[in-house]
């Protein structure tokens, strides 16, 4: 079964060693340095650039349509033959949204509802960006469940960094 994995970004590359995984996704600040791990092509790793803002704010680039569709294109690109690493900065937002998005993409029948639950369940700190999630739930015609479920989950705990995680994916 596909899996995916998340992280913050001073975990990247113990993650990635870990999980022997193939791709990388990177939600973060355009001007944060993210070396890529040796082992993942270029071709392989996703960079969108981002703050972890659900409002435009001065200096910052606010989630937008063209990210959430530029990570569903390379996650419906991924061959899942191994992981895939999402990270972002602490591993609790951004990249736990993309998690969210990426399960629901891949197992379009099951609720959102059990997959905000198996995500809560996975990390007690995650709180997915509620914007990207708000994109994608329109993108993938969900109506509003997405948005629903991570707020029926609500804000994950404090927590500086997040702990790595995994999710299994549906076949999608």
């Amino acid at each position: 079964m596909p899996t995916l994995h998340v992280s913050s970004l001073s975990r990247l590359h113990d993650t990635v060693l870990r999980t022997g995984a193939s791709h990388v996704v990177t939600l973060i600040n355009v001007i944060t340095a993210v070396e890529r791990p040796p082992s993942i092509a270029p071709d392989r790793h996703l960079f969108i650039g981002v703050s972890d803002i659900v409002q435009p704010l001065d200096g910052h680039i606010t989630p937008g349509e063209e990210h959430v569709r530029r990570l569903m294109a390379f996650m419906r690109a991924w061959d899942r033959e191994r992981p895939v690493v999402i990270h972002c900065w602490a591993g609790i937002s951004r990249s736990t949204a993309a998690a969210y998005i990426s399960a629901c993409m891949f197992d379009p029948s099951r609720g959102e509802d059990e997959i905000a639950l198996v995500l809560r369940r996975a990390s007690p700190s995650a709180t997915p960006n509620a914007r990207l999630v708000a994109i994608a739930d329109d993108i993938l015609g969900r109506n509003g469940r997405m948005v629903t479920a991570i707020a029926g989950i609500g804000r994950g705990e404090d927590a500086f960094e997040g702990t790595p995680f995994s999710l299994a994916l549906g076949a999608g």
